[in-house]
């Protein structure tokens, strides 16, 4: 889909969204500073924890090419990869952050990460999981530094399967830090390194298996807040296709992550059910309704991949298809596998795995499948606690979500505001709570519109009555 051009927030209501983006802390009651003995704590541990492979006792991988893909301006760096092609396939080496060599069980970090369950982000800011010496600096896999890492090693055969996969703490050393805009434009100019050509390659084959298992990857149009010289703008646009090859990479890695565990009988999953028939039975009536129909032969995710992404129809049914799975949750054990261990819209069981800097449970995950791939007993700290994660990660998955949702909304106001009085092109996305949902066409505003009737996918023209930054409430009307 071709990028909706930016909207600046005008200069003359910057103030008043600084303010209410600020009570917005206040209102949902996020994390404010790092206390003075999480700080300390986080300090030694940057000074303290050896790095050489000899004085850690890990290998040293630091002569393999990693390179790490991220957003433009991101110092929290997860992940780096290393992919070669072979004659028979490939060999993939995907090093995660090793934060629990940094973060002791039981101390004041630890203690402290439990509390916030993952970094939140706002459009005034991002609020860590870990203080910034761990999380931008010491564990963070910033280029042309030696950093600790658990690196994944699988062997893939020609379809991108694994037919090999080992797990082993290690030093690496990243060659360099590339955005997705400079590694896409480098695969198209023909001047990027090895490993990402080779990742074209991998994300067709991973999408291909993944249509075979029936999952599905939505890939909408994400909304996106920016910071602009001192004020915000909005960007909807799709991902770029070296995005969603990179996604494979962790969704690769988040599958073997669960096999390792339930073959090694504890664990943590990342679960979701499968679709309700009477769900499944209702989009396919709504996308027949829509002029595109989902056929009985074709798998739901054949079908989503399909649509053509700029159709206001689309638009309307990938709304729907968003919401068709839901129930996202968090399953540990320690003995019997889940009763349902599946993530339904992966098609397959699942673990968060690969971004211990931002996410709390990827930390016991990397540590249990560590231990499990080692042969070795799963240490104590981690298996006592595991019960403990569900909860954790569901409060902090429904504070992120809230923050999420109410930063947009009172940017979209923002954004709007002295527009009051003009109509603007919309579609409507689906029925809400006795009203309609709906997009505007540009800026890439989202709305209920309350007391209308129309069908999803109708392109409508609607007139701005009113906007209240403070609260991010929208009111459109018919004109």
């Amino acid at each position: 889909m071709p990028a909706h051009r930016p909207r600046i927030v005008p200069a003359s209501v910057h103030g008043e969204l600084v303010e209410a983006l600020a009570q917005l802390h206040v209102e949902l009651e996020l994390p404010g500073a790092f206390s003075a003995d999480v700080e300390g704590d986080a300090r030694r541990a940057a000074d303290g924890v050896p790095i050489a492979p000899a004085a850690a006792a890990v290998d040293d991988l630091r002569d393999v090419d990693f390179l790490t893909i991220d957003p433009e301006g991101a110092t929290d760096l997860d992940q780096a990869l290393h992919l070669e092609r072979t004659p028979t396939g490939a060999v993939l080496h995907y090093a995660i952050a090793d934060v629990p060599a940094f973060v002791e069980p039981g101390g004041a970090v630890d203690a402290e990460a439990r509390l916030r369950g993952q970094t939140l982000y706002a459009a005034d800011g991002r609020i860590p999981l870990h203080p910034v010496v761990l999380s931008e600096d010491a564990a963070s896999l910033l280029p042309d530094r030696d950093r600790r890492a658990f690196v994944w090693r699988f062997v893939l055969d020609e379809g991108a399967r694994p037919l090999e996969t080992t797990l082993r703490r290690a030093t690496i050393r990243s060659r360099a830090q590339w955005t997705y805009v400079d590694a896409q434009a480098a695969v198209a100019g023909g001047t990027a390194p090895p490993t990402f050509h080779a990742l074209e390659w991998f994300g067709g084959q991973r999408l291909a298996r993944e249509a075979e298992r029936g999952g599905a990857s939505l890939n909408v149009p994400e909304t996106r807040i920016v910071a602009d010289d001192g004020g915000y703008r909005l960007e909807r646009d799709a991902p770029l296709p070296i995005e969603d090859w990179n996604a494979q990479v962790s969704l690769l890695t988040g599958m073997a992550a669960a096999d390792i565990m339930l073959r090694g009988g504890v664990g943590i999953l990342r679960t979701m059910p499968a679709a309700d028939p009477d769900d499944i039975a209702a989009f396919r009536a709504q996308t027949a309704a829509l002029g595109i129909p989902w056929k009985d032969d074709v798998s739901y995710g054949d079908y989503l991949r399909g649509l053509d992404r700029t159709s206001p129809a689309a638009l309307a049914i990938l709304d729907a298809a968003a919401g068709l799975f839901r129930g996202a949750g968090y399953a540990a054990f320690d003995g019997a596998p889940p009763s349902d261990p599946a993530q339904a819209a992966i098609g397959a069981p699942y673990a968060h795995t690969t971004a211990p800097l931002r996410r709390l449970v990827d930390r016991w995950s990397l540590v249990v499948c560590e231990a499990l791939a080692n042969g070795r007993a799963v240490p104590r700290w981690a298996r006592e606690s595991l019960p403990t994660l569900p909860k954790i990660m569901g409060r902090s998955d429904g504070l992120a979500s809230r923050l999420a949702g109410a930063t947009l909304d009172r940017v979209e106001a923002a954004l709007l505001s002295g527009r009051e009085g003009r109509e603007f092109e919309a579609v409507v996305l689906g029925a809400r709570n006795g009203g309609v949902r709906v997009q505007l066409t540009d800026p890439p505003v989202t709305a209920k519109v309350a007391a209308v009737d129309l069908p999803a996918g109708t392109t409508v023209r609607l007139r701005l009555r009113s906007v209240d930054i403070a609260t991010g409430s929208v009111e459109l009307v018919p004109p």
